[in-house]
């Protein structure tokens, strides 16, 4: 009987260590790096996604060069200048990354058009995947048109 309650004790006192490996963890600094380095891009809404290509899905395999890179704020850029997008961390919590995904306008004016896109994914080796969020941010009013395909994902 001893053997059955020490063995019960061990299994219960090493369950969380194989729950807490399977959620993805989100970084806490240099968040605007991680989503450009770990973003598939092929799930953002079609306004900001490059063409898509076989084998190609973050911003690097498309090209894309980090212009500047702070901590919640990123600006990068097609190769030959072709198209340039800023992200910004909007907020972060346990179930993703809300961010704020943008084409600057001519000559820094006004972004043409702009997003909240919620990233997540399913474990610390996938990529992130966006959609577009029914979540609003005073940082990032919803500018330009939205693709159908965005809101048959559901609310949040």
């Amino acid at each position: 009987m001893k053997t059955k309650v020490l063995l019960a004790v061990v299994a219960l006192s090493y369950a969380p260590l194989g729950v807490a490996g399977n959620k993805a963890e989100y970084p806490t600094e240099k968040v605007a790096e991680f989503v450009i380095e770990k973003m598939d891009v092929t799930s953002l809404p079609s306004v900001f996604r490059p063409k898509k290509e076989k084998g190609k899905k973050t911003f690097a395999d498309y090209g894309f060069t980090a212009q500047t890179v702070g901590e919640n704020e990123a600006v990068i850029e097609a190769a030959g200048g072709a198209r340039r997008l800023a992200i910004k961390v909007l907020d972060q919590r346990s179930s993703g990354i809300y961010v704020c995904v943008a084409e600057p306008g001519e000559k820094g004016g006004p972004a043409k058009t702009q997003s909240v896109i919620l990233l997540k994914r399913k474990d610390a080796n996938a990529l992130l995947k966006g959609r577009e969020s029914w979540r609003e941010f005073a940082a990032c009013a919803v500018i330009g048109g939205s693709d159908s395909t965005a809101n048959s994902y559901g609310g949040d």
